[in-house]
């Protein structure tokens, strides 16, 4: 978390709180992190931190998207900032496609290591 965070800060977003949710309260097995933050104007913020070796494709962000549905539904309350940081290669029509549906997309690929 504290990687994210410093990241984050990097990003000049700063959040009141900021607190882990488990893809399992979810129903979900996906292996990513979730974070809801409420940002200094009091508003709720998602924060997806997305790690893995395989391309992500469209299949998947709509996966992502029902997740973020999911925990609207959990937190009782409409979350309005969305931010999503992936270290792993992105579909360009995935890229588009969450920026359509209001994300704000963080794309760091990873170092091979060889």
């Amino acid at each position: 978390m504290k990687e994210t965070v410093e990241y984050l800060q990097k990003k000049n977003l700063i959040f009141k709180s900021l607190k882990e949710i488990s893809p399992k309260e979810l129903g979900s097995r996906k292996k990513i992190a979730l974070y809801l933050g409420i940002d200094l104007k009091g508003y709720y913020a998602l924060v997806m931190n997305v790690e893995k070796k395989s391309r992500i494709l469209r299949k998947e962000v709509g996966e992502l998207l029902v997740l973020h549905e999911k925990l609207e539904k959990y937190v009782d309350s409409k979350i309005t900032k969305k931010y999503i940081r992936i270290k792993a290669p992105l579909c360009s029509h995935a890229k588009v496609m969450l920026e359509d549906n209001g994300w704000n997309v963080f794309v760091a690929l990873q170092q091979s290591e060889e």
